[in-house]
């Protein structure tokens, strides 16, 4: 298993590279192209982590897992339900959660695992959508609780989690991840939220990959969201929520004041 990072160098230059017990080894192009080593290997701490990919969107999905739609009384979709976050809602490992401008509202964190696609995909056959799956990362999908319902008209799915930082990711790409085996731990202020395994999803990665791209073009470095589970809670101003999956790392954001 590979971890595929993206930095920041001194000089501003943005990078990716391959990390390895502390150390990175640069590489030219992007992880899903035709990277080639670009110098010799530098301490970690020489850069200053990013998200590990820049996404065109991260599409985001709701009641994938079959222990929260039975807690919430939720028959299972046979087609993954999604909202689309945008581009601009990215943020990295360690940025602050930005509480938007005269929101003094609920604001709540989704521990969730996250798929990075690796090739241009669309009309993809269940056969070959593992095939364009880069890898995967850690996501927390942070969501503005009080604006979904605040028209009764029309929920607010892409406001209430659009916001600008509202999508953390991170810290890094793991390629070729057991992720049946696997689990997403979020801890709010060092204490655990939520813990549930990644088997109790309904619709597996290479699923969400190929119905998906039956809906719309997912390009590299796109991210899909695969879902959160039992234990989502509020995060107030100044607590710091940390998700975590074995095999990929922790990712670490802190909610500060409004932008």
């Amino acid at each position: 298993m590979k971890h595929w990072i993206r930095f920041k160098h001194g000089n501003g230059a943005i990078g990716f590279g391959i990390l390895e017990q502390g150390q990175v080894t640069e590489y030219s192009g992007d992880p899903w192209g035709t990277p080639l080593p670009a110098g010799p290997a530098f301490p970690l701490s020489d850069v200053s982590l990013l998200s590990p990919c820049a996404p065109s969107k991260v599409v985001a999905l709701w009641n994938n897992f079959r222990a929260l739609g039975a807690k919430l009384g939720k028959a299972a979709p046979t087609h993954p339900l999604f909202l689309i976050k945008p581009s601009t809602s990215l943020s990295g490992p360690g940025d602050p959660i930005v509480r938007p401008k005269d929101y003094a509202g609920k604001i709540a964190y989704e521990g969730e695992l996250a798929i990075v696609i690796g090739k241009t995909c669309r009309n993809v056959p269940l056969e070959q959508a593992a095939d364009c799956i880069f890898g995967y990362t850690c996501i927390n999908d942070v969501t503005a609780g009080e604006l979904l319902n605040e028209d009764p008209n029309f929920a607010q799915w892409c406001r209430s989690k659009g916001f600008d930082t509202f999508s953390c990711i991170g810290p890094a790409i793991a390629t070729q991840l057991d992720w049946k085996q696997a689990h997403v731990i979020t801890r709010l202020d060092g204490v655990e939220r939520q813990n549930y395994p990644l088997s109790d999803m309904i619709f597996s990665p290479e699923q969400q990959v190929s119905m998906i791209s039956h809906d719309m073009t997912l390009l590299p470095g796109d991210v899909i969201a695969c879902g959160t589970s039992i234990g989502i809670g509020s995060i107030k101003d100044g607590s710091t929520v940390e998700v975590f999956i074995e095999g990929i790392g922790s990712l670490s954001n802190t909610l500060g004041a409004a932008g």
